[in-house]
């Protein structure tokens, strides 16, 4: 299974989709955890998402041409845009999962939601990954869950000393 897909393109879904979970959810339960007011979370999220998302992009269009044109083999064939592309969108696909339920819900069960949303994603996400790598997918799971839960907490423990 693995054989079929680019492993360029393979890291750059998987760093965009995880890295979109684990940082929007931080915001927004960081966020939601600070303020009462259901706008200003919507807002921030949102432009929080959409700024990383394109950031990531154009940090993975420019760390991939430099690996690009570091090699002298030949040996990197994937598409620069395509590479960044996948990395916006994984990284919006993702950036999502926490924001439909503060947008859907009041909190703090919308909170609550995106948490539990986060992490279902974060598990999923890694046992695909362990099954696409042929290398153990529960314990890739596992992984993700724990990083989500981490700066989920980050996320929580800053909002709660600076709320307003």
């Amino acid at each position: 299974m693995s054989h079929h897909i680019h492993e360029d393109y393979l890291r750059s879904a998987l760093f965009g989709i995880q890295d979109g979970l684990v940082s929007t959810t931080g915001v927004v339960v960081g966020i939601s955890t600070g303020v009462e007011d259901k706008a200003i979370i919507i807002l921030a999220s949102l432009v929080a998402v959409t700024v990383e998302a394109s950031s990531m992009a154009a940090g993975q269009y420019s760390s991939e041409k430099a690996v690009h044109q570091m090699d002298k083999t030949g040996k990197h064939t994937d598409s620069l845009i395509v590479g960044a592309l996948i990395m916006f969108f994984g990284y919006l696909l993702g950036g999502v999962v926490p924001i439909i339920p503060t947008i859907l819900f009041n909190q703090p069960q919308a909170r609550i939601i995106a948490i539990i949303a986060a992490f279902v994603g974060l598990f999923l996400l890694g046992y695909a990954k362990g099954q696409i790598v042929e290398h153990k997918p529960l314990r890739s799971a596992a992984e993700l869950f724990i990083i989500g839960a981490l700066a989920t907490t980050i996320g929580l423990v800053v909002g709660y000393l600076f709320r307003v």
